[in-house]
């Protein structure tokens, strides 16, 4: 194919519950909640919820119960992750296959396929009508002449429609709009931006970099000016992106409030994390205790340990960063991320927030 080097974002619409109506065709057009094990009477999060389950307040991340609560009709489902990985390769052979495309991966559900064409809204429409085949998945476009814009667009093409957002539009579409709306800027980074007097994105935009470093950094500053302006890497990188830590985190039905119950996860999450690191064949080099204290204060605790594959050394420093947890105070929820050395020829970056882009 020839003609202009495009970026599309290809967003799987209510990616889960569409798998699950998919299984189950009587559940079409129900309020659908899939969350740990289906059970709103467990302590678990929303994975995701259908469009109708949406419309009552319901979202990601929201603890389970409390979705339940906003919609008592809604069918509550426990998460199949072997399910939506299936569906997901299926989904990626698809835009694989697509005439002249190269993809880049970003998770189950979305990727961006980089192509060259004199017309991207078909080629779009095409994309989505050869998914939509293969798999009876629907999924919405974004089409950017860069990743940025092209993964911002894909929101105002939902549900299964196709967007277009460039330079020449960028300000007319996203400049009064709130720094939040922009893809890897949250509630934090907006606020800390709002201190600096810039709350929209033409008002980033517009920003010189300069100035937001004393706020966020001689990497990060800029990179947020940058992203104001819809600007960043043009072309799609097809490299296989290899993971840069493994995880585990455990939710309690009952808070652990003794010493060596913690102990004890500990342990059982190092086992956990270790086997996913041998699995991979890249020594740890650091490891991240994630911590939830009653009701829902998130506490993180790290640090940095010599390269190590050994399953003692590595317990002894997961139990060394249990000295950081607040005592007298009940925990909900523990986990450990054990971050792995990363081979020279591997992607860098992965979403605007970690750079390379």
């Amino acid at each position: 194919m020839s003609g202009i080097r495009w970026v599309l974002h290809v967003d799987l619409d209510q990616f889960i519950a569409a798998v699950e109506v998919l299984r189950r065709p009587e559940l079409a057009g129900k309020p659908i909640i899939v969350g740990g094990r289906g059970d709103p009477t467990e302590r678990a999060v929303v994975s995701t919820a259908s469009y109708e389950a949406r419309a009552f307040g319901v979202g990601s991340g929201m603890p389970l119960r409390i979705a339940a609560r906003k919609v008592p009709d809604a069918v509550i489902l426990p998460v199949d992750q072997e399910a939506y990985l299936a569906a997901s390769d299926m989904v990626m052979a698809t835009l694989r296959a697509q005439p002249g495309a190269t993809v880049q991966v970003l998770g189950w559900d979305e990727a961006f396929v980089g192509i060259e064409t004199e017309n991207p809204e078909a080629y779009a429409r095409q994309v989505q009508a050869a998914v939509l085949e293969r798999t009876q998945l629907h999924c919405s476009v974004g089409i950017g002449d860069t990743l940025v814009r092209a993964k911002v667009a894909t929101g105002f093409g939902k549900p299964a429609g196709v967007f277009r957002l460039t330079a020449e539009n960028w300000l007319e579409v996203m400049g009064s709009r709130p720094t939040m709306d922009l893809w890897g800027v949250g509630t934090r980074v907006s606020s800390r931006l709002a201190k600096l007097g810039i709350d929209t994105v033409a008002e980033l935009a517009a920003s010189d970099p300069q100035d937001l470093v004393p706020e966020f950094g001689p990497k990060m500053g800029p990179w947020y000016a940058q992203l104001g302006r819809g600007d960043g890497a043009r072309v799609v990188d097809d490299t296989p992106w290899v993971a840069r830590a493994h995880g585990r985190e455990t939710t309690f039905q009952q808070d652990l409030s003794e010493p060596a119950q913690v102990d004890e996860a500990v342990r059982e999450l190092v086992a956990r994390v270790v086997e996913d690191v041998v699995a991979e064949g890249r020594p740890v080099v650091g490891l991240t205790l994630k911590v939830r204290y009653a009701p829902f204060l998130t506490k993180t605790y790290s640090r940095k340990i010599p390269e190590t594959f050994d399953r003692k050394v590595i317990l002894t420093r997961a139990l060394d960063l249990t000295a950081g947890i607040e005592p007298d105070r009940p925990i909900r929820l523990l986990g450990l991320r054990a971050e792995m050395s990363m081979p020279e020829d591997a992607r860098k970056g992965h979403t605007p927030t970690r750079g390379g882009w």
